[in-house]
C-alpha cells in the first residue's frame, strides 16, 4: 500500500491558494481515478482506491498546514503504514511556478508543514514532491503570498504543474522513487 499526503489548509476560503496545491494535485490524482476522499478519519480527509493496480491511499489534513503532521502521525500509527510508502506533496517557494521538485530528504526549508511532519516523524527522510509557487517580490508579506490566489497568467502553468505531479505520482507507485526523481526532475 502507497500513501500520499497533500499539504493544504481546510476551507473554501483557502481553496485555490498556493499553499494549496498540495490538494490540488490530490484532487487531480482522486479525478484520475474516480477516488472519492471523503472519509474523515486521523483529523484528516481520506480517499482509498487502486492506481495502476497498487492501492493508494490520497489524505488530505484538516489540521491546518502548521499541524499537518499531527494528521500523517495519527494515520501512521493507526494503520501502521510504513514511511517508506509515504509522498507528501506541498508547496515551494524556491521552485518557480509550474516546477515540480522530487527529493527523498531534507530539512523544512522554512515549511511549516514540513516542520510539523519532521517534528512528528522524528526523520527528514521521506519523499516528498514539491510544487512551485515562486516567492512574492521584494517587499510582500510572504503569509498574504501564500494564502493568496494565483494570478490569471499563471493558470496555464498550475494547470500543468498539477497534471506533471499527478503523473510523477502514478510513476512512483510502481517505481523506485530514485528512478521517479531521475525521470520528472528536469
Amino acid at each position: 500500500m502507497k500513501w500520499i499526503v497533500g499539504l493544504g489548509n481546510p476551507g473554501p476560503q483557502y481553496e485555490k491558494t498556493r499553499h494549496n496545491v498540495g490538494f490540488m494535485a490530490l484532487d487531480g490524482l482522486a479525478s484520475r481515478h474516480n477516488i472519492q476522499i471523503n472519509q474523515s478519519k486521523c483529523k484528516a480527509l481520506i480517499g482509498e482506491g487502486h492506481i495502476g493496480g497498487v492501492k493508494t491511499v490520497l489524505i488530505k489534513p484538516m489540521t491546518y498546514m502548521n499541524l499537518s503532521g499531527e494528521s500523517l502521525r495519527a494515520y501512521m500509527d493507526y494503520y501502521k503504514a510504513d514511511l517508506e510508502d509515504l509522498i507528501v506533496v506541498y508547496d515551494d517557494l524556491d521552485t518557480e511556478v509550474g516546477k515540480i521538485r522530487l527529493r527523498y530528504q531534507g530539512s523544512a526549508g522554512g515549511h511549516n508543514g514540513i516542520k510539523s511532519i519532521i517534528q512528528h516523524t522524528g526523520t527528514q527522510s521521506f519523499n516528498r514532491i514539491r510544487m512551485g509557487i515562486s516567492r512574492p517580490e521584494p517587499g510582500h508579506a510572504i503569509v498574504d503570498y501564500v494564502l493568496g490566489t494565483f494570478p490569471k497568467k499563471e493558470k496555464d502553468l498550475l494547470t500543468g504543474m498539477i497534471e506533471d505531479t499527478c503523473s510523477a505520482l502514478e510513476y512512483s507507485l510502481s517505481h523506485p522513487f530514485e528512478r521517479t526523481m531521475a525521470e520528472f526532475n528536469k
